[in-house]
């Protein structure tokens, strides 16, 4: 594996030996679109953006059939592929270590430029498209992580199970103020929000951004100990052969899949039919449970396949282009739902809801995996890989 590779986008998953993993690649392509089946009901939220803060995005309901299919399809992507892609960031970290080993180079080295370039990508992205970019923060975890990669296994483990724990504390202290609170106004957008998604001009999006980087950044801040904490854990599992072929792997793969699935889940749903007080629990605890359980599923499955087709082909595609496919994702439902585009969130409203979010999903899903089959039958890396190659060469 070429050491010039961002965290973001392997060009090829590889082991510490040089050998392909094409589970890896699987796995980044789900957890791309998967990440946006979680922000394509921001994209058609009133108040968008914003509306994730003051609840406006909604809470399961399940009075009637397309209430019922949005809250399945909510709860089974709200924050488990978020923390499938960081995990997966964390195994790209290992992987470049171990390249970089190999090759005697000095670690973190020049990695450090790649760290804080995916910081600038991530910040022009948080203030041109979405602001709930997760490039930054986990720019700033790569930084941390590459560091303790230097260290002994049990100062590793010793500051993973550290931070897990207090993150698992946190959550549950910020419920239960949560719980406490008096929520009023909850679900309620300031007309003036509203009409900026639905009407107003790019140039005033990103102004509001600005003036309220402060609340829409802190979920990488609030979040940081399980980000860590993710980081470490796709390190230790790509070392102990959790995505190979062998016997090992699938060993491992099929106790994910039965602890992730058997505790997350259920923490989710209870979490999630409770009230939205109980958030935090299906995002943050329930969620990376999970996304365990997903990796370990989709082993599983890939175990059992013969034949590749035209879907497995598109994921592993949009695996290999994950930066190009997670920004590009974004861009297009920004152009679709706000003003400054179509404005199908005004348009189509409660009238068509959820079937043209449904729908819209799955556009921008094809549109990822049919575009970067394409563009990688021409060039190896995806576009915004290629100007990270570049840029870092310089």
């Amino acid at each position: 594996m070429s050491t010039q590779t961002l965290p973001s986008a392997p060009p090829a998953a590889t082991t510490a030996g040089g050998s392909r993993l094409p589970l890896l690649d699987v796995l980044r392509g789900a957890a791309i679109l998967g990440t946006l089946m979680t922000n394509v009901w921001i994209f058609a939220a009133p108040g968008a953006e914003w509306g994730v803060l003051t609840g406006a995005t909604g809470s399961p309901s399940f009075d009637s059939f397309p209430h019922a299919l949005e809250a399945v399809l909510r709860l089974l992507a709200n924050g488990k592929f978020l923390a499938l892609l960081t995990v997966l960031f964390g195994v790209g970290l290992a992987i470049q270590y171990a390249s970089a080993e190999r090759r005697g180079q000095p670690w973190p080295g020049r990695y450090r430029w790649r760290a804080l370039f995916l910081f600038f990508e991530g910040t022009v992205h948080f203030v041109l498209i979405f602001a709930w970019d997760v490039l930054m923060g986990y720019a700033v975890t790569a930084l941390l992580v590459a560091s303790l990669l230097t260290r002994s296994v049990k100062a590793r483990n010793r500051v993973m199970w550290w931070l897990g724990g207090l993150h698992l504390a946190l959550m549950l202290l910020f419920t239960a103020v949560l719980a406490g609170a008096d929520g009023g106004a909850a679900g309620k957008v300031d007309d003036g929000v509203r009409e900026l998604y639905a009407h107003g001009g790019w140039d005033e999006q990103i102004a509001f951004r600005l003036e309220n980087a402060l609340a829409l950044r802190m979920e990488p801040v609030l979040t940081f100990p399980l980000l860590v904490f993710l980081f470490l854990l796709g390190v230790r599992l790509f070392r102990a052969g959790a995505f190979g072929p062998d016997a090992t792997g699938r060993r491992i793969r099929s106790r994910l899949l039965a602890w992730g699935l058997g505790l997350g889940l259920p923490i989710s749903v209870l979490s999630s039919l409770a009230g939205p007080e109980l958030f935090l629990l299906d995002r943050y605890i329930g969620g990376p449970l999970t996304a365990l359980g997903y990796l370990g599923l989709t082993g599983f499955l890939l175990d059992r396949v013969r034949r590749p087709g035209p879907l497995l082909t598109g994921l592993t595609s949009v695996g290999r282009t994950a930066l190009s496919g997670y920004v590009l994702q974004n861009l297009l439902c920004m152009l679709a739902a706000y003003g400054i585009g179509l404005g199908l969130t005004e348009r189509l409203g409660d009238d068509w809801h959820p079937w043209w979010v449904i729908a819209l999903w799955t556009v921008v899903c094809a549109i990822l995996m049919l575009g970067s089959s394409l563009w990688l039958r021409r060039f190896s890396h995806g576009p915004l890989e290629q100007v990270q190659r570049w840029a870092l060469r310089r």
